[in-house]
């Protein structure tokens, strides 16, 4: 869990961190260098030939926690049958998702993952609940604010916080239940307690009105629970 600051010093600067990039097996030591323009990061050793400089257009989603950076480019892997190529980056310094969040945010738009949460947030209501995937899940608490929906677990990786824009849909098919849909997956939520109609339907509202979309006055137009 993580503070993110809304104002950051370091955003006109470059700055360079020791870190590791993972391989399928271990990892290779190098700089990673970023600045408000461009990532990029110099491997030591045999394989240097993982060196790369993305500017921002160049990035198709970047993933941030608190214990890893996870940049998936446009780049093919051939023996992958051209899937993109994902760098994943970790031994980061305590500050670093602090204070790059809000630099992230600003150039990345929806392809900007904030895996974490911010514990700042002033919410307008709060739910325990688990996040539902595959056999099991996470246990958290969903919290929601003006400006911003926050899943705060305490298991690695599984926190996040999005901004309204971020956010494509949401929907619910009972008081216990509510998916988040955004770029990058759908995320279902068993909810502890009784997501209220009022709430699910101001929620939705304001996701649809960040998405451009004219809202109807009409709970049979939003597609609301019955």
């Amino acid at each position: 869990m993580l503070w993110l600051a809304l104002a950051c010093p370091v955003a006109a600067q470059s700055r360079e961190y020791k870190v590791r990039h993972q391989h399928f097996r271990h990892g290779g030591e190098g700089i990673l260098v970023i600045d408000a323009d461009a990532i990029s990061f110099e491997e030591h050793g045999k394989q240097a030939k993982h060196s790369r400089q993305w500017r921002y257009d160049d990035i198709q989603q970047l993933v941030l926690s608190p214990e890893t950076l996870k940049i998936v480019t446009y780049e093919d892997q051939r023996w992958e049958l051209g899937r993109d190529r994902v760098y994943v980056f970790d031994r980061l310094p305590p500050e670093f998702a602090r204070d790059w969040y809000p630099v992230f945010a600003s150039h990345l738009d929806r392809r900007f993952v904030a895996a974490l949460a911010d514990e700042k947030v002033k919410p307008d209501w709060r739910i325990p609940a688990k996040l539902i995937h595959g056999r099991g899940g996470s246990e958290g608490v969903l919290l929601a604010a003006a400006s911003t929906v926050v899943y705060m677990s305490n298991r690695p990786g599984e926190s996040r916080t999005w901004r309204i824009g971020d956010i494509e849909n949401v929907s619910s098919s009972d008081p216990f239940d509510l998916t988040i849909t955004t770029r990058e997956r759908a995320f279902r939520f068993q909810l502890k307690q009784v997501l209220s109609e009022a709430r699910f339907t101001d929620l939705w509202r304001r996701v649809n009105r960040a998405n451009g979309l004219q809202i109807l006055i009409s709970n049979h137009s939003t597609g609301e629970r019955q």
